[in-house]
């Protein structure tokens, strides 16, 4: 599976963007799907994840109420859309697909196919 991410850039706190990231070489619809991030200097961190056959997902702490993961099997993309954004959002964003269990989908460790990830930057 190649994973492409892309829609991030550049906006001011309290603003929105929607990531994608879309799949090629298999059908996204056997594997759970994940957004990771990594600000520079820090390690990477879980944001996000969905199931194989979608539903609300599960996020972390510090994007709940504000990111919204979804995915769209048909078009074997998932999409992260980010609202009130602030600067300590600032990061490069990555997809990625597990085929592990949905209890430990916060677990980078599960996840065997990443994209290339997208900067997000969101100026205070």
């Amino acid at each position: 599976v190649q994973l492409q991410a892309s829609g991030g850039g550049f906006v001011q706190a309290g603003g929105s963007l929607r990531l994608s990231c879309a799949a090629s070489g298999r059908t996204l619809r056997s594997y759970n799907m994940g957004w990771f991030r990594q600000a520079p200097g820090k390690e990477r961190e879980f944001v996000s994840a969905i199931g194989r056959s979608g539903g609300r997902g599960t996020y972390a702490d510090s994007v709940n109420g504000r990111f919204s993961i979804s995915r769209d099997n048909a078009k074997n993309t998932v999409y992260l859309q980010m609202d009130s954004l602030k600067p300590e959002d600032t990061a490069v964003y990555y997809c990625a697909a597990s085929n592990g269990v949905w209890s430990s989908q916060t677990q980078e460790e599960m996840y065997i196919y990443w994209g290339q990830g997208t900067q997000v930057t969101v100026s205070s």
